[in-house]
């Protein structure tokens, strides 16, 4: 009797065992092999561990308490009463007409530091941003910067939730993302898509300068989720919502975000020198294809062409010639000219590149220092003290001595001018600009915050050494 418990012990255990072995091999390990039946090439090895069906709840309960709304007030200019009070002498009775606007943002850190677009801010006098909890501060605009359409704020606040950076160059065509905001004043929407493609561009309607190299999605955005936060499964930041392909200015099924390794770094310009630190390559590209790869005898349509090479450029100083393609930057495949901006738009200037190209059929590893332009707003050294370069001129701010000699209270002193704008509309060495736009300097910040909110013209007030104040036009 004895001798048949033990079996029946044995058996039963031995039995479990084998269930639990067959349970976690079927279920722990799914790697499947696809492959073409007429040539039997590898295509993909996947690994399906993760539920057929993922579960965006935690990505999403967390991330939603970090992502704002942000209220903007645009006051404008003053207009009269009516038309019967103009003519009849009461024209001088002007009254603002406010303009008021809204979109989202992402707190970025503890102490209040906020991400959004560009266009959300653009020419705003007054910003508020509402937390997830209905609690309202107002938002100083820190910088912005046009060209890739994002702006820091800053909030006077501490222990915020607020989102880690995540890796956009690791997403993957097919994954699932989330975007978050406040479409249409609905606070903290959220909606889910995947990835449609990457480094995608839209055309510059005005013609400016931009950096696109957009993530799309089809997940929904709509009016009011520029600003706002596109995230993993994970909960991990990987781009800022932007905008949208449509016809009715309602979504309808494409939506793009930028990258958060461009909203990384442009974060981190503005932290640390006050504005953005742009490199540039000094070349201009064409995307190959079928037409262009027979045009000038490409074996295929892999890389970049580059079609000109900007003389005494970080490229033409590296040797890069007209007539190469560019293969890779840093060792990331390039098939576009947006997928060029955005590995540039990593860097700084001075840092060094190393550039895959193509020359005659053969490949060549190319070390590249970049460089920036003067026609770019850019900071040398720590931003409380450096130096701003900005169309041609190098600025500081005025020292205390001379503030105090010439009997003015701030200023911005114009240190050097070389050919540009500056020199253009006769501004001299010496020159301490006091305002500009009506709105007084007390640092090269104060001045470049402005420059960045003017869209046409600055007009620039100020005194030279010998006390004398005059007034300067400038276009933009």
């Amino acid at each position: 009797m004895k001798r048949n418990i033990i079996i029946y012990l044995f058996l039963t255990v031995l039995i479990s065992g084998l269930t639990s072995f067959t349970v976690v091999k079927l279920s722990g390990d799914k790697s499947s092999t696809y492959s073409y039946p007429q040539d039997n090439t590898l295509i993909k090895k996947t690994n399906l561990t993760e539920p057929e069906f993922p579960d965006f709840t935690f990505a999403a309960e967390n991330a939603v308490k970090a992502v704002v709304h942000v209220k903007v007030v645009m006051k404008g200019t003053n207009q009269p009463y009516s038309l019967f009070d103009f003519f009849f002498g009461y024209g001088q009775q002007q009254v603002p007409r406010e303009q008021i606007g809204a979109g989202s943002g992402v707190i970025i850190s503890g102490d209040g530091y906020i991400v959004t677009n560009n266009h959300v801010v653009e020419g705003a006098d007054d910003i508020e941003v509402t937390l997830e909890n209905n609690q309202s501060f107002k938002a100083k605009l820190v910088s912005s910067d046009s060209a890739t359409d994002i702006a820091l704020l800053k909030i006077e606040a501490n222990n915020l939730p607020f989102l880690r950076f995540g890796d956009s160059d690791a997403l993957r065509l097919g994954e699932w993302v989330l975007a978050i905001g406040n479409p249409y004043n609905l606070r903290s929407t959220i909606t889910a898509g995947i990835v449609s493609a990457k480094a995608r561009s839209i055309p510059s309607m005005d013609g400016s300068f931009k950096i696109e190299a957009f993530i799309q999605t089809d997940a929904a955005v709509n009016s009011g989720n520029s600003g706002g936060a596109l995230i993993n499964t994970k909960g991990e930041l990987i781009g800022i919502n932007t905008a949208i392909a449509s016809k009715t200015g309602a979504f309808t099924g494409y939506s793009f975000a930028v990258p958060v390794t461009i909203v990384k770094k442009i974060v981190e310009d503005i932290m640390k020198f006050g504005s953005v630190q742009r490199a540039l390559m000094g070349i201009s590209m064409q995307n190959i294809d079928g037409n262009l790869a027979r045009e000038k005898g490409l074996k295929d349509t892999k890389g970049v062409y580059i079609a000109e090479v900007v003389k005494g450029g970080a490229a033409d100083k590296a040797g890069i010639k007209e007539s190469d393609v560019l293969l890779s930057v840093n060792g990331i495949e390039v098939n576009s000219s947006p997928a060029v901006q955005e590995q540039i738009s990593k860097y700084r200037p001075k840092d060094k590149i190393s550039v895959e190209i193509l020359r005659d059929g053969k490949q060549k590893e190319i070390s590249v220092v970049l460089e920036t332009s003067n026609d770019q707003i850019a900071m040398v050294g720590d931003h409380k003290s450096g130096i701003l370069k900005f169309y041609g001129a190098e600025l500081k701010n005025a020292p205390k001595d001379k503030l105090e000699r010439l009997e003015i209270k701030s200023g911005v002193e114009v240190v050097s001018v070389s050919e540009g704008k500056f020199k253009d509309a006769g501004i001299k060495p010496g020159f301490i600009i006091t305002y500009i736009n009506q709105t007084a300097l007390e640092s090269v910040q104060d001045l470049q915050s402005v420059i960045q909110r003017s869209r046409r013209s600055l007009l620039i007030e100020g005194v030279y050494p010998d006390g004398k104040v005059v007034y300067y036009g400038m276009g933009l």
